[in-house]
C-alpha cells in the first residue's frame, strides 16, 4: 500500500504502527464527517476499512483528557487530536507522531482525491 510505504520512510514506524496510527485517523474521520464526505475519502484511500480495523482501541488518559477537553470546547484541534494520542501510545508512538501523521496523510489524500477531499480531512482535523 502506496500510503503505508510513505509513513513508514517518512517516518522511520513500522509498517504495524503506520497502519494503526493512520487507522486512528480515518476511524476519527468516520465519526466526525458526514456519510457523503466519509464516502470521497473512502474512495480516495484504498482499503480505508482495514487501517480503521488495524487502529487499536483509544481510551486511557489521553483519550479522557482529549474527550474532556473537546466537551469544554478547548481548542478544537488539540481535542480532536489530543484523543488520538491514547491510542498512539498502545502503538509504541509518542504523541508528538500524531502532529507528524497528518501532513502525510493530507499530502497521500490530495494526491489521490484532490483538493476537495484533502480540505475536507483538514477541517475535520482542527475541528
Amino acid at each position: 500500500m502506496e500510503l503505508l510505504q510513505m509513513l513508514t520512510s517518512q517516518l522511520g514506524i513500522t509498517e504495524d504502527q503506520a497502519k494503526g496510527g493512520a487507522g486512528l485517523l480515518f476511524k476519527l474521520a468516520k465519526e466526525k464527517l458526514g456519510s457523503a464526505d466519509f464516502s470521497q475519502l473512502s474512495k480516495a484511500v484504498p482499503g480505508i476499512s482495514d487501517f480503521i480495523s488495524a487502529a487499536p482501541k483509544s481510551g486511557g488518559l489521553a483519550g479522557m483528557v482529549g474527550g474532556l477537553a473537546s466537551k469544554l470546547g478547548g481548542g478544537g484541534q488539540l481535542g480532536n487530536l489530543a484523543s488520538l494520542a491514547g491510542g498512539f501510545s498502545k502503538l509504541n508512538l509518542n504523541a508528538d507522531m500524531v502532529g507528524k501523521f497528518v501532513p502525510v496523510i493530507l499530502s497521500f489524500v490530495q494526491q489521490k482525491g484532490g483538493d476537495a477531499v484533502k480540505g475536507t480531512l483538514e477541517k475535520m482535523i482542527k475541528a
